[in-house]
């Protein structure tokens, strides 16, 4: 059975949002910063996994797009 994931590892959600896995790493430590792109929302299991939903990449994306 081949089914999508719906949480992404931060290597995969790097990839599928087309930024570094550093910019995700960094952003999520330090959060939105004056004049820098805030970071996707993420979600975390535990002390030390972290994840990253499609659906909020998707809208993070999304919100991104020029008119």
């Amino acid at each position: 059975m081949d089914q999508e994931k719906r949480a992404l590892k931060e290597e995969e959600a790097a990839h599928y949002i087309g930024m570094s896995r550093s910019y995700l790493r960094q952003s999520r430590m330090t959060g939105a910063l004056q004049n820098r792109t805030p970071p996707p929302k993420h979600i975390k299991i535990g002390k030390r996994t972290v994840r990253y939903l499609k659906d909020d990449l998707d809208s993070w994306l999304e919100h991104w797009r020029c008119p």
